[in-house]
């Protein structure tokens, strides 16, 4: 143990690891967080059962990361996303993993999750500060310490940023961390939305409201036509546009979103041949019926209707009068559903915030700056984000490791 203190800001998931990392090794811990109940964001994440980390090796976990992934070398294979389960398997935490390796607490309580890095953050040596950060203390470009709002100043020889974004404000996550950073002289790359629903020109998606598509391909065009992302898997349409795990992602993609064209093939299993046989047997089957009851063998009931509009045709025309033309518009519509980017939903509503802490400014093995002395940087406060499936926490937990392994 050295006799060292370190102040850690924030009790979020990067904090409460670096805590819990730093509390048998230095003399004196302090974990200054305003929020009283520490994990806040972590409790509703996964919308409530904390999607905690990916069984993905390591390379395919970069891979998942969109914005400044090299930097993230060292932390990554500092502390892994087995060490990420192996820990809380050992704070009573039982897992399990679920479709697309998505690690969860068996008992799907993110509070679970929480409660234990609360334990493994807090110690004798830990004392929790229940107030805002207001500035750093430097002296030299050395860090000195910490003011707090209620006017008190704590010394010590290390501080770790851990502030979160400015994503789910009402969780604590208000920028806090961006503002300490920058007074210290550092680059703020402006943050932005990340794993953000996307607000559509067209209107018609307000008539399909909660209708959840699986299996489902989305591809994005640029404003130059030139395709940005492409994945597949589950949708959802809102009231103002789309929203659902691959909309999510794709938004974390695309640096310039207005006017984007967004193309859902709603059965990429199916070549345009084969679903134009698939259509013609259907129409066999059903040659005396409306073309709107015609395809609940084929599509959600809700979508038939838009379908049928968007491709130009009658709804009441009996199939045995659908001409190869009308037919070809249908297949056309089925496999490029198309629409067109407006903007994102507000950044309070982002699972996660781009931008941050420029991370050329930050040395990647160990988290500290480049620029203070004794200043180190932990999870979302950097200007890293990731796709959904558990990669964002396991960002936290990695750098929160290392700076609490460094400070």
């Amino acid at each position: 143990m050295t006799d060292k203190t370190v102040i850690v800001i924030g009790g979020g998931a990067a904090g409460m690891l670096a805590c819990g990392r730093l509390k048998d090794r230095v003399k004196k811990v302090f974990l200054v967080e305003k929020n009283k109940l520490l994990g806040k964001k972590l409790r509703i994440t996964g919308k409530g059962r904390c999607n905690i980390t990916n069984i993905a090796d390591t390379e395919e976990i970069m891979q998942h990361i969109p914005t400044n992934s090299k930097f993230l070398y060292s932390a990554l294979y500092s502390f892994t996303n087995k060490d990420v389960i192996s820990l809380l398997n050992y704070l009573g935490v039982a897992t399990k993993v679920e479709r697309g390796g998505r690690v969860f607490p068996e008992s799907d309580l993110a509070s679970d999750v929480a409660e234990a890095l609360k334990r493994y953050a807090l110690g004798k040596n830990v004392t929790l500060v229940t107030d805002s950060a207001i500035s750093l203390i430097l002296e030299n470009s050395a860090i000195r310490g910490v003011r707090v709002a209620s006017g008190k100043e704590l010394d010590a020889d290390s501080v770790i940023i851990a502030t979160g974004g400015k994503s789910y404000p009402s969780t604590g996550s208000t920028g806090d961390g961006y503002r300490l950073a920058e007074e210290a002289g550092h680059t703020i790359v402006t943050p932005k939305p990340a794993l953000i629903p996307i607000v559509t020109r067209e209107k018609w998606v307000s008539e399909l409201m909660g209708l959840s598509l699986k299996n489902v391909s989305l591809t994005f065009f640029n404003q130059k036509g030139k395709k940005v992302f492409s994945d597949f898997g589950e949708m959802l349409f809102t009231h103002f546009g789309i929203s659902g795990p691959i909309v999510l992602s794709a938004s974390s993609c695309i640096k310039n979103i207005e006017n984007a064209k967004i193309v859902i093939d709603l059965k990429p299993a199916l070549t345009t041949e084969q679903l134009d046989k698939r259509i013609c047997r259907d129409f066999e089957k059903y040659n005396k019926k409306h073309l709107q009851n015609s395809l609940d063998k084929l599509l959600p009931k809700a979508l038939i209707p838009v379908i049928i509009k968007i491709a130009g045709l009658e709804s009441h025309k009996e199939v045995c009068s659908i001409t190869k033309e009308e037919r070809s518009a249908l297949v056309e519509v089925i496999k490029n559903l198309t629409l067109t980017a407006k903007c994102t939903r507000p950044i309070e509503e982002a699972i996660v915030t781009s931008g941050g802490i420029k991370v050329s400014e930050i040395n990647p093995s160990t988290m500290e700056s480049k620029i203070i002395s004794g200043l180190f940087f932990a999870g979302e406060v950097i200007d890293v984000d990731a796709y959904t499936g558990g990669y964002n926490l396991q960002i936290a937990f990695s750098t929160g490791f290392l700076a609490g392994e460094n400070a």
